[in-house]
C-alpha cells in the first residue's frame, strides 16, 4: 500500500510560479513510476507529467517548457515545478504512483492550484 500526500498548492497570479510536492510512504519509492494529474471543474482528469523509476519524463503539450517533474528518492518525494502559470492551469493537482508509467493505482487527495488573471 502506498500513501501519497500532496502539498504546495495555492492562489497565484498569472505568470507566477508554484512548486508542488508529493510525499510518499508505504513502499519503496524508488521502485514506483510517479505522475502528476490535474482535474478542473467540469473537465476530465488529464495527465500533466510523469517520471519513470529511471528518470525518463513525459509532459503534456500544454505544460511542456513551463513545468518540470522531478523526484528525490532518498526523501520519498515527487515534485512539480510550475512556471509561467496561466488561468488554464487552474485545477486540482493529484499525485499518482504505480509499478510502471501510465499504470497508476495509488492516488493522493490532491492540492488545489488557482491562477488568477
Amino acid at each position: 500500500q502506498v500513501r501519497l500526500v500532496e502539498s504546495g498548492g495555492g492562489l497565484v497570479q498569472a505568470g507566477g510560479s508554484l512548486r508542488l510536492s508529493c510525499a510518499a510512504s508505504g513502499s519503496r519509492f524508488s521502485l514506483n513510476a510517479m505522475a502528476w494529474y490535474r482535474q478542473a471543474p467540469g473537465k476530465e482528469r488529464e495527465l500533466v507529467a510523469d517520471i519513470s523509476t529511471g528518470g525518463t519524463t513525459y509532459y503534456a503539450d500544454s505544460v511542456k517548457g513551463r513545468f518540470t517533474i522531478s523526484r528525490d528518492n532518498p526523501k520519498n518525494t515527487l515534485y512539480l515545478q510550475m512556471n509561467s502559470l496561466n488561468p488554464d492551469d487552474t485545477a486540482m493537482y493529484i499525485c499518482a504512483a504505480g509499478a510502471t508509467m501510465r499504470r497508476y493505482n495509488y492516488w493522493g487527495q490532491g492540492t488545489q492550484v488557482t491562477v488568477s488573471s
